[in-house]
């Protein structure tokens, strides 16, 4: 049913972009163009999801790039969909008033219906390129974002401790080795003292990340590395044949992560000393809110931790600060988190704008946020999912830098 669904939508916008198509040229080739083209993305959809049934419901990379073209083609024909409808409504409204009140026609329709797609492909033009450029490009287009957070109870060890957070690798998902070693080079740069990385290491299984861990155990801190599991590192989008065959799979990602060289944190804590003062790390399962997996036990975490440790807290889904952790009664000085991807769509020009569609399900999907004298870092993700690209929201290398603040009089 949910094929027919889209189906009818589809060709609904099919035959309005037709329009366009044809008011701009009369070549019938660029109209057979568009009709094969559309056909091809389709049927290559389709066949994905319907005929390749071996994979279950894993997302494989044809799969997604499946998804990404037609995303791609929709945003084309959806970006044309209001000007024509626009037009239409005018051009109705006209037809009607001259029918009424016997006027002749005002509008000059056909010379205003070409200007009107010439305007509609204009525009339409831009978030198709942009598409095909995060498929292509902007997946792999890795910003690091500095941060500088000030703490009056940070201890004086720890004045300008350098933090790299990564997040959400999804390593089924990756095809360009280079890409991938330029970015872990670009993570070893900053030099920070330690690296703590999130979770979703994995699409599905943790097979996808064998051919990536010599490049991934380059990493380096001084400190070391810690990580904390994601939602997708656990295999729960994946039929199984059995129950044991999914504890294998978890217990592999495990020794996958610890041949990297990640500490993993399964709801337990660590310490980082300097000088005769220590800092906390608290490392949390997956807990995040609807129906996501709630494995993340903050209070046994924590349980080896005091009151005044200066806390660090890393929980992939950032529901779960806004609703355990900043009333908690301990006080977590800073949260590391990842999940939402921003969802690899948005627009951000620092200090003008920052959204994405991803804001209308969580509250805090990407950045540096404050509650309670508490902070969270939302990582916008290292990898991608689903659709193989980003536009607006680029893959992400965090980098925070702890001061102290100095106290005035």
């Amino acid at each position: 049913m949910r094929w027919i669904v889209f189906l009818v939508v589809f060709i609904v916008l099919e035959l309005y972009f037709y329009q366009v198509v044809k008011t701009l040229t009369r070549s019938k080739w660029l109209i057979i163009l568009n009709i094969i083209v559309s056909l091809l993305v389709v049927g290559n959809l389709i066949y994905q999801f319907n005929v390749d049934t071996n994979s279950g419901r894993v997302l494989t990379h044809a799969k997604s790039y499946a998804m990404g073209y037609l995303l791609t083609l929709m945003v084309l024909k959806l970006a044309v969909l209001p000007f024509l409808l626009g037009e239409d409504v005018i051009r109705l409204g006209a037809g009607i008033y001259n029918k009424i009140f016997g006027a002749g026609d005002a509008f000059h329709v056909p010379s205003r219906r070409k200007f009107v797609s010439q305007l509609a492909l204009g525009v339409a033009a831009i978030p198709f390129a942009s598409m095909l450029y995060g498929m292509f490009k902007g997946k792999y287009d890795f910003r690091v974002l500095k941060y500088v957070l000030e703490y009056d109870d940070l201890p004086a060890a720890f004045d300008g401790y350098k933090i790299t957070q990564i997040s959400d690798i999804h390593s089924g998902s990756f095809d360009n080795k280079e890409k991938i070693q330029y970015a872990i080079d670009l993570i070893n740069r900053q030099e920070s003292d330690v690296i703590l990385f999130t979770g979703d290491m994995v699409n599905n299984k943790a097979s996808e990340m064998i051919p990536w861990k010599g490049t991934f155990a380059r990493l380096e801190a001084k400190d070391g590395k810690y990580s904390v599991l994601g939602n997708h590192d656990y295999g729960d989008y994946v039929d199984w044949n059995s129950s044991r065959e999914k504890e294998d799979n978890l217990q592999q990602l495990k020794d996958i992560q610890k041949d990297i060289g990640f500490d993993l944190m399964l709801n337990e804590s660590r310490f980082i000393e300097k000088n005769g003062e220590r800092i906390a790390l608290v490392g949390v399962e997956n807990w995040g809110a609807g129906g996501f997996k709630k494995a993340g036990d903050l209070k046994k975490a924590s349980q080896l931790v005091k009151p005044d440790d200066f806390k660090v807290l890393l929980s992939h889904d950032p529901s779960h600060w806004e609703y355990r952790v900043v009333d908690d009664h301990h006080h977590y000085h800073l949260t590391l988190s990842g999940h939402t991807h921003g969802m690899q769509f948005g627009i951000e020009i620092p200090g003008w704008v920052k959204w994405s569609p991803v804001s209308w399900r969580y509250k805090y999907w990407a950045g540096i946020y404050e509650q309670k004298g508490q902070y969270i870092n939302v990582n916008r993700g290292f990898g991608f999912l689903a659709y193989p690209g980003r536009v607006g929201i680029w893959p992400e290398i965090t980098v925070i830098e702890l001061k102290k603040s100095i106290k005035t009089v």
